[in-house]
């Protein structure tokens, strides 16, 4: 049996039931006990845990990261979330030459049981200071796990596992997942942390995407399946470990392949799937691993540039085309889903 519930609930459900079920689990940051609760995603978490377990913090980022690896080493299990990830980029220090290596560097007689929530995404204008992914910087570096769940049951059962884990796991969530609907079990379950996953079957072409870029590799895959073109899309799930297993499966099959990150392509994420790819698949691919993501420049502030700045649907369906040498697809009357309607800025 399953329910319908929210991405943004999901990632309540799952800090909340670890919190209840070990209590030396506790959740700290910059306005995480505010009123706005980061995007309402610890909502209720003060109320049932206290200050003790859930608090605010100085404007002091590599300060309390440097915190939260004296907790996880004396037998915590810290939760320390950015409002956006451009702010974690002031914990470098510690996530790169501390906490990702203590682990090694003691022989393994230290654990290092933390998650670091990271949230990512556009909207109303932030520009080039709150506008980055950064997820390739961190999964470059060994010892760290890097997450990226795109569905309500991934940021449900992911998270939980992250917590679980006594190794330190990055969990970059972007913000405009944070309302999308969909299935999760009755019972709260783990998701592993690694293992890409199909979550749209085709045939003719593959799409391997990252976290919000898997909405739009969908919608492009429902607008040319309208013309008999079936587009197999893949959501990566975890990117460092990144399993990729059935996205060779997938490419072996359709013999084209995409990468659709939510990230600058140079030096990105896609540039490792499209080496990995280009190896293993040499033999049955038909065309160049292509890869989309980000305009190769600072993100711009006004909505027209900002458009442009950023790979979408419509991008991902003309890249389709060219590979697949079709015609242009009539796009006049399509309408693909944009959070910016809804989204009214943090406060």
């Amino acid at each position: 049996m399953s329910r319908m519930i929210t991405y943004r609930d999901a990632l309540v459900e799952a800090v909340t039931h670890e919190m209840r079920r070990d209590s030396s689990v506790f959740v700290y940051g910059i306005d995480v006990a505010d009123h706005k609760r980061i995007f309402d995603s610890n909502k209720g978490l003060l109320e049932e845990f206290g200050p003790n377990r859930c608090f605010n913090t100085p404007l002091s980022e590599d300060a309390m990261t440097g915190f939260g690896l004296g907790a996880a080493l004396n037998g915590l299990r810290p939760i320390h979330i950015h409002m956006r990830v451009d702010f974690m980029i002031l914990a470098m220090n510690q996530l790169v030459n501390m906490i990702s290596s203590f682990r090694y560097g003691s022989g393994g007689r230290f654990k290092v049981p933390f998650v670091v929530r990271a949230i990512i995404g556009r909207g109303w204008g932030q520009s080039f200071q709150h506008n980055k992914s950064l997820h390739s910087w961190v999964a470059h570096i060994p010892g760290l796990k890097v997450i990226m769940p795109t569905s309500p049951k991934d940021a449900l059962g992911m998270t939980m596992a992250a917590i679980r884990d006594d190794n330190p796991v990055i969990s970059i969530e972007h913000r405009w997942l944070y309302d999308a609907l969909g299935a999760v079990s009755h019972t709260a379950e783990t998701q592993p942390l690694t293992g890409a996953e199909v979550i749209h079957p085709g045939n003719d072409i593959t799409i391997l995407a990252t976290s919000w870029m898997n909405i739009e590799a969908k919608q492009a895959a429902e607008v040319l399946g309208r013309r008999g073109v079936t587009v197999e899309v893949v959501d990566a799930r975890s990117i460092s470990p990144f399993d990729e297993t059935v996205l060779v499966e997938s490419v072996n099959k359709t013999g084209y392949c995409i990468v659709a990150d939510n990230d600058w392509v140079h030096c990105g994420f896609g540039a490792e799937v499209a080496a990995r790819i280009s190896h293993t698949c040499f033999g049955r691919l038909k065309a160049p691993v292509e890869r989309l993501g980000f305009a190769p420049t600072p993100c711009p502030c006004t909505r027209p540039l900002e458009n442009a700045f950023y790979t979408g649907a419509t991008e991902i369906i003309r890249t389709i085309e060219s590979m697949l040498k079709l015609s242009p697809t009539d796009l006049s009357g399509e309408h693909f889903f944009s959070y910016e309607k809804k989204f009214k800025g943090p406060f």
